[in-house]
């Protein structure tokens, strides 16, 4: 038997067919953004089979960031890859040019339940052996200003890396190297997706990097005070 699922995108609430396939893209079954060209016309599929849901990449550029509700566990799903939902809640962040996209799919059934995450109580952020500085964690929450403010619902834009280091108050010099430094150690603890390289751009990375650190919940809205506090980003930048 089959479990129903509900798709829910901003408020935009789908149940899918066990019999089919559901499309979700520019132009499919449900439209996550008609005016984006970055965004594939057909990018995410579900479907039932063996007795799961499924959820498929049939992008041929985008990826996608799966999680269950907690950020406990997390996938990246590259074009060409499928994974089962195994979650009564599962999250999918992906971004397609500048703007960063979140859908909640919801089983009405599952024998599987996340583990919950304890939050660090010094204030600290800490990710297995990563414990990012004042500064990293700052730069992070600039890069993720907009979803952050928008409470993670509905489409957010990722700000450049120019527009970043001004709301920081940095150099552009050193937003890159600080910006560098999180993603090599974040990279060091097996996060894909940050790696640097001639056919991968600027872009892509910053997008990678929101994407995990809002399903890993490495920030959350309560983080917004740190970009409100006076001279926060010039003591952060000299860390």
């Amino acid at each position: 038997m089959i479990p129903a699922l509900t798709v829910d995108f901003v408020g935009e609430v789908y149940t899918p067919a066990p019999d089919g396939t559901f499309m979700l893209g520019r132009e499919a079954d449900l439209v996550l953004d008609a005016d984006n060209g970055f965004l594939h016309r057909r990018f995410l599929a579900l479907s039932a089979s063996g007795g799961l849901w499924w959820l498929a990449n049939v992008g041929g550029r985008l990826t996608a960031t799966v999680t269950d509700a907690a950020g406990t566990l997390q996938a990246w799903l590259a074009p060409g890859a499928a994974l089962p939902l195994v979650f009564e809640h599962t999250i999918v962040w992906f971004t397609a040019g500048a703007t960063t996209y979140e859908v909640d799919l919801h089983l009405a059934e599952s024998p599987f339940q996340p583990v919950l995450q304890v939050p660090a109580g010094d204030g600290s952020a800490t990710i297995g052996r990563l414990s990012l500085t004042p500064a990293q964690k700052l730069l992070i929450v600039a890069l993720c200003e907009d979803a952050l403010r928008r409470g993670n619902r509905g489409p957010s834009s990722i700000p450049t890396s120019a527009a970043a280091a001004a709301r920081l108050g940095w150099p552009l010099t050193r937003f890159n190297r600080k910006l560098d430094n999180v993603c090599d150690r974040l990279s060091t603890l097996g996060v894909r997706g940050l790696h640097g390289g001639p056919s991968r751009l600027a872009s892509d990375r910053k997008a990678r990097l929101v994407e995990y650190a809002l399903s890993a919940r490495v920030v959350v809205p309560a983080d917004l005070a740190l970009l409100d506090e006076p001279d926060a980003g010039r003591a952060a930048g000299r860390g």
